[in-house]
Order: structure tokens, then C-alpha cells, then sequence
């Protein structure tokens, strides 16, 4: 297994650096490096925010919500902002991983802080895993447990391949492409009612916080927050002279989820508001794609949820793994790569014995993680404000800032007053 970190000098802290340029080839190499690496970075954010637990989520609620919805994903589109652009650059000042800069500025937080992103990671990949058995089972036909096991082995292949992070980074921007153009192409096939939709965006009908954390937990909870900052670490990106580059970056994958999402709600919606009436006990994203675009709608949400599925297999694994360092040094990144294998074969083992259906598994996921993003945040956010010689000597905007404590309160809230109904998902 190859060493996934770019090209440059380990400074022991798990962060590489990059080493001095000897020529102009070598100079131009790293270049391209950094710039693949940043792209990988921004489609892991994007695939990994618009996973299958989002795309169930998203028919779940727009089936029961209907044009309502769409103050939810408003809401998860602002909190998504907010969180990742004050995570990447608090990162990425820093160059240290989230759990060991969570343990300077307020001992033992880290340790807590990873235990719950890494058991939230795995709950998410078990709905990752079994979301690409769905779409598997969509799209060929095969047995949800077989299609998952299969998807499961690919993204392990991935990690043991020689050129694992070329891979990853490549992996990344396809599956992103695949998801975003079949999705676009059944939302204008579903022909939605877009003046309800955007009037109910700012003015909705009702308003349910058990599906706005849920749905917030899908794109931003858990592993998701960090998920592209630790890639850019793991390519050299990382100190204030880099803030500009990361926040361009982070703003582009923002800008990428946020369109993914309106346009996968407003494809849900356009079925619904024909009338047809989505099993929720089954599998209702499947039914509303075969809906607006019969056989070949089936076919493509199956490849839509497959992609979406694998690439977050994938981006749960490594960054969920990513917060183990800070239990063990030793754990360098030859070791990391076969501890995420295991990591991928423990979810696997567990979607295979479960008896919860992937829907169930799916929507309670993000539940689940949209209890936990304000934990974490907002240690970040007292960090931001206090501990500014953690981040040497950079000062987050104070607009950025103000926006994110607000966050961390209404985040706080949220998880309150959700938190029996999310529970409540896990035995539908």
C-alpha cells in the first residue's frame, strides 16, 4: 500500500510538507498535485454531503413535507456554509488534524470529539454501504446485501491499489460529475412546481426540526465537517498562508453541494406534486426517479445512488480513520490505509446482520450526526474566538465568526428538540 501524502518532508504531526522545488518539472509537478488534491478535497465534500442518506432523506421528507421541505434544504445549505468555511480555515491555519487541535485548546476534547465522529462515521457507512446495495439493486437488479458487499470490496480496492490517493482524488471528481449530471437531467424531466418551491424556501408551510437536523446531520454532521479539510491536510495544504486558496475552495464545494441539493429536492418534488405517492417502507427516491423518467429513470438513479453510495463509503472511512491518530503516533499512513480497510469491513459485517432496512439505517444516520456537529463545532468556534496562537497568530472574519456562534446555538437547539424523533427513524 502506498504512502497517500504528497510530495515533501513529514514534520511528524501528520501533516506533510512540502519540500524545496530543485527544479522547474518538480516545481510544476507539485503544482498539479496541489491543485488535483484540492479538487479531490472539494468533490469528497461535495459526493460525501450528497450521499445515499441524503438522497433518501431528501424523498423521505419531501414525500411527507412536500414543497415545505425547501426551507430545510435552505437551512442545510446556510449551515453547511457556515461550518465548513470556519472549519477549513481553522484547519488549515492550524496544519493540525481536528481531534489533536480540539486536545490543545481544551484537553481531552479531542479524545471525545473522535470517539463520536468515528462511531458516527460508522454509522454512517453502514447506510453508505447498504445505500449502494440499493443502488445496485436499482440498477442491475442484484440483492441489496450482495450489491453491498461488492461496493464495499471496490472502495477497499481503492485504498489497497499502489496509487491509492491518485485513485481517491480521481474517484472523487467522477462519481461528483456522474451524480450531479443524471440528477440534473431527472429534475427537468419532473417538470416541479419551482414557484412553490422558492416562495416556500423563505416562507414554508410548517416547519419540522427533526427533518431539518436530519437533513443538516446528511450534509454537514459527523465525519462530513472535517472530511475535506483533513484531505488538504494530507496533501500539504496547511497553514494561514494557504487561507485564501482553502476558503476559494471550500466555497466552491459549498456552491457545488448547495445546486446538487435544490436540484435533487426539486426533482423529488416535481413526482410528488403530480401525484404519485411514494412508499416510504420501500425504497422512495427509486420510486420517484422511476417515476419521472420510467426504466431508464430507475436505471439512473440506481448508477446515481451506486456513485454517491461508494464515494461516501470512501470519504467515511478516511476521515473517521483520520481522527484515530490522535489515540497513537504510530499510526502513520501505511497503517492508516489498513485500518481503513477494516474499518469498511466492520460496516459491511454490520449492514449484512442488521435487520433495519437501508432506508431506516439511512435517515437515522444523519440524525444521528446532526446531534453531534454541534459538539465539535463548537469547540471550533471557541477556538476561533480565544485561541488565536493555535491558528499562528490568523483571525477568522468576524462576520464568519459571528455567523458560526449563531450556528452553534441554533445547532444546539435543533438536536434538542429533535432528539427523541430522530431515535424514532431507527425503528421505522
Amino acid at each position: 500500500m502506498s504512502d497517500r501524502t504528497s510530495p515533501g518532508n513529514d514534520k511528524g504531526d501528520g501533516v506533510s510538507v512540502p519540500g524545496p522545488a530543485t527544479t522547474t518539472s518538480g516545481a510544476v509537478g507539485f503544482a498539479r498535485s496541489r491543485r488535483a488534491s484540492l479538487i479531490g478535497a472539494i468533490f469528497m465534500m461535495a459526493t460525501s454531503a450528497i450521499g445515499p442518506g441524503f438522497i433518501t432523506q431528501t424523498a423521505t421528507f419531501t414525500a411527507s413535507l412536500g414543497a415545505a421541505f425547501a426551507f430545510g434544504i435552505l437551512a442545510s445549505i446556510v449551515i453547511d456554509f457556515i461550518v465548513q468555511a470556519n472549519i477549513w480555515q481553522i484547519i488549515t491555519a492550524s496544519g493540525k488534524r481536528a481531534a489533536e487541535l480540539a486536545n490543545e485548546a481544551i484537553p481531552f476534547s479531542g479524545y471525545v470529539l473522535s470517539v463520536l465522529v468515528i462511531i458516527g462515521g460508522l454509522v454512517f457507512n453502514i447506510g453508505n454501504i447498504a445505500g449502494a446495495g440499493l443502488g445496485l439493486n436499482a440498477m442491475l437488479g442484484l440483492d441489496p446485501k450482495i450489491g453491498g458487499a461488492l461496493s464495499a470490496l471496490l472502495a477497499i480496492g481503492i485504498f489497497l491499489s499502489r496509487k491509492a490517493g491518485l485513485l481517491l482524488d480521481r474517484a472523487m471528481i467522477v462519481f461528483g460529475l456522474i451524480m450531479i449530471g443524471l440528477t440534473v437531467a431527472v429534475a427537468i424531466i419532473a417538470n416541479p412546481p419551482v414557484g412553490d418551491a422558492l416562495r416556500q424556501t423563505v416562507l414554508p408551510d410548517t416547519i419540522d426540526f427533526a427533518a431539518i437536523t436530519t437533513i443538516v446531520g446528511g450534509t454537514v454532521g459527523g465525519y462530513i465537517t472535517y472530511a475535506g479539510a483533513h484531505k488538504l491536510l494530507d496533501s500539504g495544504t496547511a497553514g494561514p498562508e494557504h487561507i485564501k486558496q482553502v476558503t476559494n475552495s471550500a466555497f466552491t464545494g459549498i456552491a457545488i453541494t448547495g445546486i446538487m441539493r435544490y436540484v435533487l429536492f426539486l426533482g423529488f418534488l416535481g413526482v410528488t406534486a403530480s401525484g404519485v405517492v411514494l412508499d416510504l417502507s420501500g425504497n422512495p427516491a427509486g420510486q420517484a426517479f422511476e417515476a419521472a423518467a420510467g426504466e431508464w429513470g430507475m436505471r439512473a438513479f440506481g448508477l446515481v445512488l451506486w456513485a454517491a453510495g461508494i464515494s461516501s463509503v470512501i470519504g467515511a472511512a478516511f476521515t473517521s480513520v483520520s481522527f484515530m491518530t490522535v489515540f497513537s503516533a504510530k499510526l502513520d499512513q501505511r497503517r492508516r490505509g489498513w485500518v481503513t480497510v477494516l474499518f469498511i469491513v466492520i460496516g459491511l459485517v454490520a449492514y449484512l446482520i442488521m435487520g433495519t432496512t437501508p432506508v431506516a439505517l439511512l435517515v437515522f444516520a444523519g440524525g444521528f450526526n446532526g446531534l453531534i456537529l454541534p459538539l465539535g463545532f463548537t469547540v471550533f468556534m471557541y477556538i476561533a474566538w480565544f485561541r488565536r496562537d493555535l491558528l499562528g497568530g490568523y483571525r477568522v472574519q468576524w462576520w464568519l465568526l459571528a455567523l458560526g456562534t449563531a450556528t452553534t446555538v441554533l445547532t444546539w437547539y435543533m438536536g434538542v428538540v429533535s432528539f427523541t424523533k430522530i431515535f424514532e427513524f431507527l425503528a421505522a
